[in-house]
Order: C-alpha cells, then sequence, then structure tokens
C-alpha cells in the first residue's frame, strides 16, 4: 500500500541553512509546522545518557530517526490541512548513506511508501548565517556537502527539489507560500 499526501511538504537542507527559523516563522503564521525527529532525539539521547547519537551509536540514531519519521507520517495521514514537515523520510536514507551505512530495503520502502507533497524545498547552505549549537556538530564543509547528498536522495525518489533563495526570512516564507498556493510554479 501506498500513501501520497499532498498536503505535507518538506522543508530540507544542510545543518545551518535557516530551516527552523523559516518554519517558526511559517507557524507565526497559522500553519502548522511538524518538528524535526532527529534533534528530538538527541536531545532526549543527551538528556538520558543514551547512546543513540550521530556522534556515538550512528547504527541506533539512524534506526531512531526512520521510525520516528514514519510514525511523523503516520500519525497525521488524517489530516488534510498544509503540514510543513521540518525534514522528511528521505533524509534518513540521505544520512545512513552519508556516514556509510547505506540504505537498506526498509528504508528504500519507507521512503517508496509514504509520500509527500512532489515539490520539496530545499534550503541551501548560507555561510553568513550558519552556526553550531549542542545538537549541531558539523561543519561548514559537511553542511555543504549533507546539502548536495540532500537534492540527490530526494531527486532519487521523484520529488521535485526548489532551492529557496536565501534571502530574508519574510521573502523566503513568501517564495514558499506562493509556491504552495501555485504562484510560482
Amino acid at each position: 500500500m501506498n500513501f501520497s499526501k499532498p498536503n505535507f511538504y518538506i522543508l530540507t537542507g544542510g545543518p545551518g541553512s535557516g530551516k527552523t527559523t523559516l518554519l517558526k516563522a511559517l507557524q507565526q503564521d497559522g500553519y502548522a509546522v511538524v518538528p524535526e525527529v532527529a534533534r528530538e532525539i538527541i536531545q532526549n539521547q543527551m538528556k538520558t545518557g543514551g547512546n543513540a547519537l550521530p556522534w556515538k551509536d550512528t547504527s541506533l540514531y539512524t534506526q531512531l530517526i526512520l521510525e520516528g519519521s514514519v510514525k511523523s507520517y503516520t500519525d497525521r495521514l488524517e489530516n488534510n490541512e498544509i503540514l510543513f514537515f521540518d525534514r522528511g523520510i528521505p533524509d534518513t536514507l540521505c544520512y545512513s548513506a552519508l556516514i556509510g551505512n547505506g540504505i537498506s530495503e526498509a528504508m528504500h520502502a519507507y521512503a517508496t511508501m509514504y509520500r509527500y507533497n512532489p515539490k520539496v524545498f530545499i534550503l541551501p547552505p548560507w555561510l553568513e548565517i550558519y552556526e553550531t549549537d549542542n545538537e549541531r556538530k558539523q561543519n561548514w564543509e559537511e553542511a555543504e556537502m549533507t546539502y548536495h547528498h540532500l537534492k540527490t536522495t530526494y531527486e532519487k525518489y521523484r520529488y521535485e527539489v526548489i532551492d529557496v533563495p536565501k534571502t530574508s526570512v519574510e521573502n523566503r516564507k513568501r517564495f514558499v507560500l506562493d509556491v504552495v498556493n501555485g504562484k510560482i510554479s
């Protein structure tokens, strides 16, 4: 069985690209935002002393992200309003490939089974706003590499990847909403 939810929009990008700031702006305008699973896992694992972290047990971390991303999708199947997801299931596949774990058959099956809107918004690396924090430890080169791998991964799964311009948060938000509302194709 396959699911397709054209009202589920993904915002993705490498670390430090302004994705969270853009999602907060959309949320402030009344749009529903589904939080990033990976960040929640990292925060929980750090609080509890767990090992499912990108700098410890990467396999367990990847598995938890995949399970969380699928649950995040399936918990909202009945929702028909526009939802903006902070990353999607294909992000997990990209991460797994980036760290050398590859893409399992289960990962591929989930990415094929649970489809989002065919238009995926990707925020390109932007050095002027890039910064690290307790959950984001990637350096600039890793941020750039992640962006390119994300784009390739989404395209592999037949998504149209749309670069969000490097501009003010208001302009980025307007751009995303114009695409969603069909004002920009």
